[in-house]
This record gives structure tokens, C-alpha cells and sequence, in this order.
């Protein structure tokens, strides 16, 4: 082995500090091997040994400092979206929307932000099949110049549930057995327990097992906020708004039977080739809005609820606004620090978009960075992959703590009348945008209604072709194989046909197993069930409810009158309502 070039001296500023540019761009030729402090070695193999044939010297540093980081190379994986791919791009608006939003990022067209992507499956561990029937993870951080915005999305419109309090134990269904050790491709009880007991999850249940449950990769995939957010613009005004990201390249699907044939990393091997081969993919960006009385009338008049992660918005009524687009044409460099360490927090937002009320978002806008604190340190917005691309330097009062790069020198820790910071005027009033609840504190848990089954009924009925019922059944059906218990079936069928007869039918024909006759003769352990047929089964694992109880009559929809006056009188999508303009049946 013949020793490299001589490297490359750093000069100027670099002589004193090296920066992350520096050490992402430099080729290996002009480097110099070195203990991790610096100092230089003649060989990465020696080691420090008493004799040719005694034991290994404690006063090795290099040999120990090797050993000591190996063991230290991986931090906690996600508990959730473990496995993933992503690159880096550019967004660039298209199509203002000033009059709705004050964020600069929608303000004038071609304004443009670099951002990253982050794609992922959901349950599944950081070795898992990318091609694993499951939603999808669609995150990307847009660095504005207002700071970072993190749009934390999925694949899909809705998920499974909406009350925060399940989402550990949906998750869990979806992890290894505590006892076996099985996932549910070997062993589905426990999955299709959870949903059984839960039937508001039937929507996602549908689209999951349907032929997006396994998108082509991920450039064919669309992506979706799924939580209602709220956009104010310069007035003040807001209204409320879904954001949505569509798949410029279409989308495309892999069926259950063809999905073994496919690498377990395909999804990351078909992003990567594409954009080093310049085939770079984009989507266009739009939002749906509507105003606080529109969003009360929907549900006084149409039983659809803005705060609920399992309701759609139809997009007849609320037609899609484009607002920009963004496109992929970067790789990373080094996949741990530019994707396994990028940190997505729904509760980075910019001024012009707040969030609503809607209960799942607000427990994730705390959960995300209380992960991220934990996973990756407290200081995880330090790495460069994280951080800010503001012209303005940033300053607050945060110090210390694990990894702290940059600790704001001599600056004082303390609002300082001595060495004072500058501060930018409030351009968002908070108390008009979130002031209108008025309320003693409850206790909430949200009951199934008939509402519930409209939007995947319309999927099932009215978007689902002849094939794409029997490749939904067969899907099902071939998954509920491996469930052990057979009443949890029944309940699940009974679910379905609230949904469709039809689908129902299909399924008892597929399964072998007869289903129960609606949902109207069952109690739920995780929802209250507001079709009961007797007042004994309608509160949830069976719950007298003799002091206080956890039903609300709107469910937890914004009901006439909710709303103090400050929400924008029209939603501002493009002039007047468009009815069917786009052919979009029921928000799918």
C-alpha cells in the first residue's frame, strides 16, 4: 500500500476551522489519516501490544478510540418511520398566494427556498422491505427566509385514527410481538385486533390495502398534510387549509404478488439512480382553504369535521389551489448526516401558517421534537442539515447541553438591558387567529357516527374500478390469514358492511368466515359507538359513565357559532366555488 498525495493545506480561515462544506466536498485524496483528535498516524490497522505475541496496551489511544465510536456509530432509530430515503431540491412558488398568506415564501412568483425530502415507510424497522404494504412518510423542511417551515406528511389523506392517546397503541400493533417476536406479516392479530375495536381507522384500513398501499417507489406518490393547518394573511385574516403535494410523474402501484420480486432497498435505489441520471422528480404544491363558517356548515350540513385525521375535504367543493413546486435534483453526500439525521417538526412553522385544533396535530407538535431531543440530542437543530438559512444572524437563550456547536460565544444567556438583541415587530396577532375558545376543560373521546363510513364508502364505491375491489379483497383477505382469532374478524367484517354490502360480502366470501350484521349490536374498546342499538354498548370498554362522561355532541367539530369573528370571509380559491372543475370525487 503505497502512502496518497501529500493533501492540500486549508487556507485562511479554514487553518482554524474546518467547516462542514469543507469536510461534506472533500475527496479522500486530500485528506490526512488521523486519530479522531487530530493527530496523525502511519496506519489505520496497527495497534500497541506487549511483544509481537502479548497483550494489547491500554495506552492506545488510536486502537481504543476506534473501538469506543464503533461502538457508539448508531443512534436510536425511529420509532416510527424508521426506514427511509431522501435528496435535496428547490421549491419554487408558481402562483402567489398573498392574499391568503403573509409567509414570504408565497409571495411573489418564482421566489424559491432549498429544501430536503425525507420519504419513509411508517412501521416497519430501518432494515424492512421499502416495498412493504404500508403509508408512507412525505416530510420536507423548506429553508425560507423566515426561518424553517417542516411540512410532516403522509401519503396519504387521512390515517387511522384521531384521537392522540391511540397513537402509541396503533403503533404498537403495528411493531413485534412482545412475546413472539413476529410481525404481523407472520402473525396479524394484533393488528387487525386494534382495528376491529376502532372502525374510524376503515378509511386508511381501505387505502392502505388497496393499490396505494404499496406506492412504485417514491417519486410515483402523492403527499398530503392530512391535518387541517390554518394560513392568516397581512389583514389578519386566516382561514383554514389542507396542503397538498402531487406527484408530477403520476402515480404507480405494485401489486401484493409482485412486491417480493423487488429489492428491499428499491425505493432508495430508484430515487437515487434517477436523480444522478438527471431524471429528476417534482411535485406541484396547492392548498385547499376554507373559511370558519364554511368549515361549521360542513358539518352542521354535511357531518365532515376539519379537525378530524379520518374525514377528507371534497375537493368539488374545495378545489385545490397550486401554489408552487418543488423538484429533487441532489443527492446526499452522506446518507447518515444529510437523511438519518434530519429532524422534521410539524410545529416549525413560519408566520402566515398556524396550526387548528385539530387534537392529532397538536399532540405531534409536541411528540416530534421531544423524539428528536432524545434521538438525536437536544441540540439536534445545530447540525447543518437542520439548520437555518436566514440572512439574519439568530439569537436566543438557549444554551449548553449535549453537542453544542455554536453557544452564542460571549452573548448573555438572559434578556440583557447591557448587551441588547434586536427583535422584528409581531406580524401575526395570535389572540385574533386563536382566540375563539371559551370553554371549561373535559374529557374527550370521539364516538363513531354514520358520517364516519361516507368518505370510504364513496372510495370503495365510487373510485375503487372492478379490479381494484377484487385486488382490495384479495389483499384483505390474504392478510387476515394469519389472524388467530376469528371474532375479530366478525367485528371487522361488521365494519365493512357499514361501509358496502358488497365489500362485506366479498370479504365473508374470501375469508370463509360470516361477519356480524353492522356495527349496531357491538361495543368498542377504543371509541365510543354512537350507532348502539342500546345505550349499554354506545360508551367504550363498557364505561357506565356515572360521573362525567367523554362523548361531545358535535364529536369534536367546530359547530355554528364556534368561531369569533377574524376568519376571512371568502377562502380565496380563485374567485367563486368551482363545482366538479377537477373531476375529484370526495377528497381522493
Amino acid at each position: 500500500m503505497s502512502p496518497a498525495a501529500a493533501p492540500q493545506p486549508l487556507d485562511g480561515a479554514g487553518a482554524k476551522y474546518r467547516t462542514y462544506e469543507d469536510d461534506r466536498n472533500a475527496p479522500s485524496q486530500e485528506t490526512l489519516y488521523t486519530t479522531s483528535n487530530g493527530v496523525p498516524m502511519p496506519h489505520p490497522y496497527e495497534t500497541q501490544r506487549v511483544g509481537t505475541n502479548g497483550p494489547l496496551l491500554l495506552q492506545d489511544f488510536h486502537l481504543i478510540d476506534l473501538l469506543s465510536h464503533f461502538d457508539r456509530e448508531r443512534i436510536p432509530e425511529r420509532v416510527v418511520h424508521a426506514k427511509g430515503s431522501g435528496a435535496h431540491g428547490v421549491f419554487t412558488c408558481t402562483k402567489p398566494l398573498d392574499d391568503l398568506c403573509l409567509a414570504d415564501l408565497f409571495s411573489k412568483e418564482g421566489k424559491q427556498c432549498p429544501l430536503t425530502v425525507r420519504f419513509s415507510t411508517v412501521g416497519g424497522e430501518s432494515g424492512s422491505h421499502d416495498l412493504a404494504r404500508d403509508p408512507r412518510g412525505f416530510s420536507v423542511k423548506f429553508r425560507t427566509e423566515e426561518g424553517n417551515w417542516d411540512m410532516v406528511a403522509n401519503n396519504t389523506p387521512v390515517f387511522f385514527l384521531r384521537d392522540p392517546a391511540k397513537f402509541p397503541h396503533f403503533i404498537h400493533t403495528q411493531k413485534r410481538s412482545p412475546s413472539t417476536h413476529l410481525t404481523h406479516a407472520d402473525d396479524s392479530t394484533a393488528f387487525w385486533d386494534y382495528l376491529s375495536q376502532n372502525p374510524e381507522s376503515v378509511h386508511q384500513v381501505l387505502i392502505l390495502m388497496g393499490d396505494r398501499g404499496i406506492p412504485y417507489g417514491y417519486r410515483f406518490m402523492h403527499g398530503y398534510s392530512g391535518h387541517t393547518l390554518k394560513l392568516v394573511n397581512k389583514a389578519g385574516e386566516w382561514v383554514y387549509a389542507q396542503f397538498h403535494m402531487k406527484s408530477d410523474q403520476g402515480t404507480k402501484f405494485v401489486t401484493q404478488e409482485d412486491s417480493a420480486n423487488y429489492s428491499p432497498d428499491f425505493s432508495q435505489k430508484d430515487l437515487w439512480e434517477a436523480i444522478e441520471k438527471g431524471d429528476c422528480p417534482s411535485w406541484t404544491c396547492s392548498f385547499q382553504t376554507m373559511t370558519s363558517k364554511e368549515a361549521e356548515e360542513l358539518w352542521e350540513k354535511q357531518r365532515i369535521n376539519v379537525f378530524d385525521l379520518t374525514h377528507v375535504w371534497p375537493q368539488k367543493q374545495f378545489p385545490l389551489r397550486e401554489v408552487g413546486k418543488f423538484t429533487l435534483s441532489e443527492n446526499a453526500v452522506n446518507y447518515f448526516a444529510e437523511i438519518e439525521q434530519v429532524a422534521f417538526n410539524p410545529s416549525h412553522m413560519i408566520p402566515g401558517i398556524e396550526p387548528s385544533s385539530d387534537p392529532v396535530l397538536q399532540s405531534r407538535l409536541f411528540s416530534y421534537p421531544d423524539a428528536h431531543r432524545h434521538r438525536v440530542g437536544v441540540n439536534y437543530q445545530q447540525l447543518p442539515v437542520n439548520s437555518t438559512r436566514t440572512s439574519y444572524r439568530t439569537a436566543n437563550f438557549q444554551r449548553d447541553g449535549n453537542m453544542a456547536f455554536f453557544n452564542q460565544g460571549a452573548r448573555p444567556n438572559y434578556l440583557s438591558s447591557i448587551e441588547p438583541i434586536s427583535f422584528r415587530e409581531r406580524t401575526v396577532d395570535l389572540d385574533k387567529v386563536h382566540g375563539q375558545f371559551t370553554s371549561e376543560a373535559v374529557t374527550f373521546l370521539s364516538e363513531i357516527r354514520p358520517e364516519d363510513f361516507q368518505a370510504p364508502r364513496a372510495l370503495y364505491e365510487r373510485v375503487f374500478d372492478e379490479d381494484a375491489k377484487q385486488r382490495l379483497v384479495n389483499n384483505m383477505s390474504g392478510h387476515m390469514a394469519n389472524c388467530k382469532d376469528q371474532e375479530i374478524l366478525k367485528r371487522q367484517i361488521a365494519i365493512f358492511r357499514e361501509v358496502s354490502e358488497d365489500l362485506a360480502s366479498r370479504m365473508e366470501k374470501a375469508t370463509g368466515i360470516k361477519g356480524y350484521d353492522g356495527i349496531s349490536n357491538l361495543r368498542f374498546n377504543g371509541t365510543h359507538n354512537g350507532m348502539a342499538a342500546k345505550e349499554g354498548l354506545r360508551t367504550a370498554n363498557g364505561m357506565k359513565a356515572k360521573v362525567g362522561s367523554s362523548i361531545a355532541s358535535n364529536n369534536g367539530a367546530p359547530e355554528y357559532g364556534m368561531h369569533k369573528p377574524g376568519s376571512r370571509a371568502e377562502a380565496g380559491t380563485n374567485g367563486a366555488r368551482v363545482n366538479g372543475s377537477n373531476g375529484v370525487t370526495n377528497g381522493h
